[in-house]
């Protein structure tokens, strides 16, 4: 096949500027992604060989070599693992097929520096060559393939893939044309320190030089060392490998479980939130082993969809070496596997949440992954009392800071019996919405949810310590029975008299017909006129609009809300009074649907008839200014 020439996928080629440019501060770590990447293809041909052991040949011994040219001036990574044909030159290496790439993508600033942390969390190996090398080339053949192939690039926009018999007998030689600025990674002690720092941890022997047999590496699974044994530094470099993470760990778990089973667990909880953290796969990067031979990162029913963001290794002795992926589904010794996993990282996430001093530290984490932890609460019940536990919330009393549900119980004011909730798409509208007003008037804290699975989790939830769940946004909220903190002021506000209030009611009701369920007197609005609230037993107003926009909820299934009006208002006070005059039907008609649009727009819905909504408003002015 004669040679050919294609474009970098549009993402690769953004990526490839800012990696060559300005990703690391130290440019050695190129070595360290490529040895990865060297140890995963050796990881994966052993794991195919264990169902075609024709693939490994005569050549059994998984290896990876280094070897430098001075005179040449390039840099040579040799590994015999799996290798790649032609299409995977072409996915691997000028594309990235990763859902959400463009997503992501899309996100960068275009300021170097902002996105330095952007792509850390994207995972970018093989490009890193390009911080160090004018052009690269990458010989490549597939094991149990005859043909070999050429890759080669400048990194500037485009590559060339073509027939090569040049490539190894199995597996990849990538050759980097070093520049003259980065001849120091030709020098075998600057390699052999970059190897030892950030790649000892590598399971395969990393051989320095063209004929040498001895590894520079200590060649044996992190995992299986003693802790004691292991720095944190090391910790900290094989998370970069296993996770392909540029961050550095936030909670770093090893341990190995004896026993019914016996498996041993190196799994690490990230800094940062990874880029496709929701992902409707929802997919775990935690790898399967068996007795040290790499068996998949994609076992189902390992990790639970709910801890998606841990990185790691679990090691099994018990499984079959020969177990398939399918095999896997319904393995009962996966199901033990992933009740001791789920067990210890819930038990050291608590001791994290339950230390005052880590409260910052924890805070950090459950930013980033607070919203994923929480879809466990519908997803395990049995483990429903640990994830209550490690909850946190922000609320309209705590200024920011973070509050646990044992916070906010023993916070509770004197009458009252529930946990109050407003759920939302951003916080600072929740924090302001009228519904919230009467309990801050009270002192009363409401939990502020933002996260898309508030709604969900609950709903499943219902109570906790003997305390339901009420959402704010729900008829009957009785701020009558809690003694708060009210204010004598409050209490001397002029009202609308009940008679007044009552016509204004039925008026109301009368004008807005079948747009509303009820129209009632509020306790819960201290400021504003007007809120739309959900009978209770009705699906509450957030939930209702989130159904909606994912077409999960038709017109005709939609709830009519409640109008609540507050009689306090100088407004609803002054519609009261006129509401008991001769024609108060048709002059306060136009007043009936402003109240009703204003309530909409507070709740952030969009009006139905905008037009109508324009020439009430202009004519509702005009009458007040004559």
């Amino acid at each position: 096949m004669s040679e050919e020439r294609l474009s970098f996928q549009a993402e690769v080629s953004r990526l490839l500027d800012i990696v060559a440019h300005s990703l690391y501060s130290e440019k050695e770590v190129f070595l360290r992604e490529l040895i990865s990447n060297a140890s995963d293809a050796c990881d994966r041909l052993r794991y195919a060989a264990l169902t075609d052991g024709s693939l490994l040949g005569d050549d059994r011994d998984f290896k990876i070599r280094i070897v430098a040219d001075k005179d040449a001036k390039t840099l040579t990574l040799i590994d015999n693992g799996i290798g790649m044909n032609r299409q995977d030159l072409v996915d691997n290496l000028g594309t990235i097929a990763r859902s959400g790439t463009s997503a992501f993508v899309k996100n960068l600033s275009g300021d170097s520096k902002k996105d330095v942390s952007l792509i850390g969390q994207f995972g970018v190996g093989f490009y890193s060559a390009f911080m160090v090398a004018e052009k690269v080339e990458v010989f490549s053949r597939k094991a149990g393939e005859a043909t070999g192939w050429r890759w080669v690039s400048d990194g500037q926009g485009s590559f060339t893939v073509a027939e090569d018999e040049a490539a190894p007998a199995r597996g990849t030689r990538i050759v980097m044309h070093i520049r003259e600025a980065e001849t120091e990674f030709l020098e075998e002690h600057r390699l052999r320190h970059v190897i030892k720092t950030y790649s000892d941890h590598i399971a395969v022997p990393i051989l320095l030089g063209a004929e040498t047999t001895d590894s520079v590496n200590a060649a044996n699974a992190l995992w299986t060392r003693s802790k004691s044994e292991i720095t944190e530094e090391q910790y900290k470099e094989f998370y970069h490998h296993v996770g392909h993470a540029f961050d550095e760990p936030w909670l770093t778990l090893h341990w190995r479980a004896e026993g019914v089973i016996e498996y041993t667990g190196l799994l690490f909880v990230p800094q940062q939130r990874p880029f496709d953290l929701f992902d409707p796969r929802r997919a775990h990067h935690v790898k399967l082993y068996v007795r040290r031979v790499f068996i998949t990162d994609e076992a189902e029913g390992l990790v639970p969809p709910y801890l998606r963001f841990l990185k790691g290794v679990v090691d099994s002795e018990d499984l079959p070496l020969n177990v398939s992926r399918e095999m896997l589904q319904n393995n009962p010794v996966l199901t033990k596997l992933k009740a001791g996993i789920v067990k210890r990282v819930l038990g050291d996430l608590n001791k994290k949440a339950a230390d005052p001093e880590q409260a910052a530290d924890y805070a950090r984490f459950w930013d980033a992954f607070g919203a994923v932890l929480k879809e466990g609460l519908y997803e395990d019940y049995a483990h429903r009392d640990d994830l209550l536990k490690l909850l946190r919330f922000r609320t309209t009393e705590s200024k920011g800071e973070l509050v646990s549900l044992a916070t906010y119980i023993s916070r509770m004011k004197e009458g009252q019996d529930a946990i109050y909730y407003i759920t939302g798409d951003e916080k600072s509208a929740v924090e302001k919405s009228p519904q919230v007003e009467g309990f801050r008037a009270k002192g009363v804290e409401v939990l502020l949810l933002t996260d898309p699975v508030d709604e969900f989790w609950v709903g499943s939830v219902r109570e906790t310590d003997g305390k339901p769940f009420k959402s704010v946004t729900r008829g009957g909220a009785d701020l009558s029975k809690i003694k708060g903190e009210e204010k004598p002021e409050d209490e001397k506000k002029d009202k609308a008299s009940d008679g007044d209030l009552s016509a204004l009611t039925a008026l109301l009701k009368l004008t807005l017909g079948e747009e509303v369920k009820d129209v009632r007197r509020s306790e819960r609005l201290t400021d504003s006129a007007v809120c739309l609230v959900a009978d209770d037993g009705d699906m509450d107003i957030h939930l209702q609009r989130l159904l909606k926009q994912h077409g999960q909820l038709g017109a005709d299934a939609a709830s009519k809300r409640v109008l609540e009006i507050n009689p306090g208002h100088p407004l609803i006070r002054r519609l009261a009074e006129k509401a008991t005059q001769d024609g108060a039907a048709s002059s306060l008609e136009d007043a009936a649907w402003l109240l009703l649009d204003q309530a909409r727009i507070l709740e952030g819905e969009t009006l139905p008839d905008p037009l109508s909504f324009a020439r009430r408003m202009a004519a509702f002015v005009e009458k007040g200014l004559g």
